[in-house]
C-alpha cells in the first residue's frame, strides 16, 4: 500500500459483521486481515502476526475491547501499534471513553463498508502523525 498500512488485527465475535468488515478490508481496501473472534484469540495472534493496525470490537463476551486492549499494550509487540475502536455504543461520551483507553479511533456501528478502508486508513494516518490521503471519517464523525 502506498500509505504504509497493511495488516489488520480485526477481533469481533459476532459473525455476520465480521464477515462484512473483512470483505470491506479486503476486497475495498486491499489489507491482509487476520480475524480473531475474542480477546484471548487476539493476545495469542498478535506477535506472529505483526499488524500494523488493531480493529476491536468494544462488546465481547468474556474479555471485551478495552481489556483486550489494555492486555495488548503490556505485550512489547503490540504496545505501540494503533488501535481503533468499533461499536455500537458510540455517543460523545463512548467514544470519549474509548480514546482514554488508548484508542486512536472510533467508528460506530453499523458502519459503511465502502468507507470503512479509508476511515482506517485515515485513524492510522494521523496515528503514525503522517499526512493522510483520505478525511472521509472527519466528514462522517461531525454529523
Amino acid at each position: 500500500m502506498q500509505d504504509g498500512l497493511n495488516r489488520i488485527l480485526y477481533v469481533e465475535d459476532d459473525a455476520i459483521i465480521s464477515e462484512l468488515a473483512i470483505m470491506a478490508m479486503e476486497d475495498f481496501g486491499d489489507f491482509t486481515v487476520h480475524h480473531c473472534s475474542s480477546g484471548p484469540e487476539a493476545l495469542e495472534a498478535v506477535a506472529g502476526f505483526g499488524p500494523e493496525l488493531i480493529v476491536l470490537d468494544v462488546m465481547m463476551p468474556g474479555m471485551d475491547g478495552l481489556e483486550t486492549l489494555r492486555c495488548l499494550r503490556e505485550l512489547p509487540e503490540s504496545e505501540n501499534i494503533p488501535a481503533i475502536f468499533m461499536s455500537a455504543r458510540a455517543q460523545t461520551h463512548e467514544r470519549e471513553s474509548y480514546l482514554a483507553t488508548g484508542a486512536c479511533g472510533v467508528i460506530a456501528k453499523p458502519f459503511d463498508p465502502i468507507a470503512l478502508p479509508d476511515m482506517l486508513r485515515e485513524f492510522w494516518a494521523e496515528a503514525k502523525g503522517a499526512e493522510p490521503d483520505a478525511i472521509a471519517f472527519r466528514k462522517l464523525s461531525a454529523k
